[in-house]
């Protein structure tokens, strides 16, 4: 067995997401989010690269010499296949792979909630998985993509930087696209996505304009689009999403918006009391309040929607938080340092409740 092999052999077997491979450094893994030292004994230059040059494809090759880095997939036997970026720092060969799972965990084994599988049951509009790095939000969306993929026959392609879970046709047809592998940019595949006939597209990130108009135009055109994007909390989804246009076109936006938007959920990962991740998820509906608030540009009180939306299945982080605590599956400590309003949180555990958004939405 090579050195790489045993490298890549440990990382699967810990469980690791990505492999960091640098000279003079021992080989760190990263494991639920986290970075491990692999081992005690530093790597060689001449070890990586002698790893690079095992698993460099003809077509990279000359890439990686011409731009000093270069972007390509690799299968090693047994262990499955890993994403690869090989490239120089300070002159010197360096190598990240990250482990591309091809079983995708279902909403149980990530300890969503059971409301999230109704989203599986949405023909067209858009649903964002919200939350910071780490939150769990691609894995959530491959979760939601296999639902669908179970239950429904619909043609779905997804755009991915990179690949992190490979689907397996089930009901549905499932093209998954690589930046950097299948094409050459998120911008250039978008370009040609309407034409590849899907039912339900994947966008791995809201990242730009370009991501957002096709998004909508595609929600509009009776289209299923599941994107994540970076915002703390589900009400601060919208304005992130409008502070990327320019303040004259953002009023068009906000309408489109509004009306495509389905659903945004947001992810926090907290600890349980056995040291195992468990989300806190916040979710908000576009239901006819949540619709009007957005289309009046009230997005100060879409916080007071969603404290108050229970009966259309919406919930806060203080909610998802305060079942959690309240059946021992958190403690008080962890839940107040991930709560939306700790300060709530602390008064809603005493049974103290104060109907602050109903207020609130009664002054409109």
């Amino acid at each position: 067995m090579t050195l790489l092999q045993q490298i890549l052999k440990a990382a699967v077997d810990n469980g690791a997401s990505d492999v960091h491979l640098k000279p003079d450094q021992v080989p760190v893994f990263r494991i639920h989010g986290l970075l491990t030292d692999a081992d005690d004994t530093p790597l060689t230059p001449e070890d990586i690269a002698e790893m690079g040059s095992q698993i460099i494809p003809d077509h990279a090759r000359q890439a990686f010499e011409v731009n000093h880095e270069a972007d390509f997939s690799y299968e090693e036997p047994g262990l499955g296949r890993f994403r690869v970026n090989y490239f120089l720092a300070q002159g010197k060969q360096c190598i990240v792979m990250r482990h591309v799972k091809t079983e995708v965990p279902d909403f149980a084994s990530l300890r969503l909630p059971e409301t999230l599988k109704s989203l599986a049951d949405i023909h067209r509009g858009i649903i964002l998985l919200c939350g910071t790095t780490g939150s769990g939000k691609s894995t959530t969306l491959a979760a939601l993509i296999d639902e669908i993929n179970r239950r429904h026959r619909r043609r779905i392609i997804t755009i991915e930087d990179p690949i992190e879970y490979l689907f397996t046709d089930r009901k549905s047809i499932i093209t998954q696209r690589e930046v950097g592998i299948d094409t050459m940019s998120y911008q250039e595949a978008l370009v040609h996505l309407m034409r590849q006939d899907p039912d339900v597209m994947l966008i791995g990130e809201m990242r730009d304009q370009s991501s957002i108009r096709v998004a909508l135009l595609a929600a509009q055109t009776g289209h299923l689009v599941l994107s994540s994007l970076h915002a703390t909390t589900s009400s601060m989804a919208i304005p992130r999403i409008l502070d990327m246009f320019p303040p004259s076109e953002r009023e068009q936006i906000r309408h489109a918006v509004a009306l495509s938007m389905e659903a945004i959920v947001t992810q926090r990962m907290l600890r349980d009391v056995d040291n195992q991740f468990i989300p806190a998820v916040e979710l908000m509906l576009n239901t006819p309040t949540v619709r009007k608030l957005i289309e009046t540009n009230r997005l100060d009180v879409l916080a007071a929607a969603i404290e108050t939306g229970a009966e259309d299945g919406m919930q806060t982080f203080n909610q998802s938080i305060l079942e959690m605590v309240k059946n021992g599956i958190v403690t008080e400590e962890q839940g107040l340092q991930f709560a939306g309003n700790p300060e709530s949180l602390k008064m809603n555990l005493k049974g103290i409740f104060l109907d602050e958004g109903n207020r609130i939405l009664a002054d409109l």
